[in-house]
């Protein structure tokens, strides 16, 4: 199995070279998936996941797809808005590219309106 920085590169150079500006950079014994400075998904344990709303929720629980979950102090389980990437979709870079376009503009979105809101307090 490759290690998780390995697997950043793959991700951000192969499988997203469709998608300009993808970058990954290491956070929490993982890595942080961005374009533009905005973090649309996580790599962790070699497994990637992307960004995931309720506009795009069913679609991931389609694929049987489920949330990335960690342990926080206390050993409470804390589960993340994002979603693993099915190995089939890893296979499909066209496919992998839409879906991850999509987590990005989610984050960017709800970016601008926490912006917009900072601006008008």
């Amino acid at each position: 199995m490759p290690s998780s920085r390995e697997f950043a590169e793959y991700v951000t150079g192969d499988l997203l070279a469709g998608l300009t500006g993808v970058t990954a950079r290491a956070m929490f014994g993982g890595y942080g998936v961005y374009k533009a400075g905005v973090i649309f998904g996580i790599i962790v344990d070699g497994e990637l996941y992307l960004k995931v709303d309720e506009g795009n929720k069913a679609e991931y629980e389609k694929l049987g797809s489920a949330p990335f979950v960690y342990e926080a102090k206390g050993g409470k389980k804390v589960m993340m808005s994002y979603w693993k990437v099915p190995a089939e979709m890893l296979e499909n870079p066209e496919e992998l590219t839409r879906l991850a376009e999509q987590s990005y503009l989610i984050n960017k979105n709800r970016e601008k309106k926490k912006r917009k809101k900072g601006k008008l307090l």
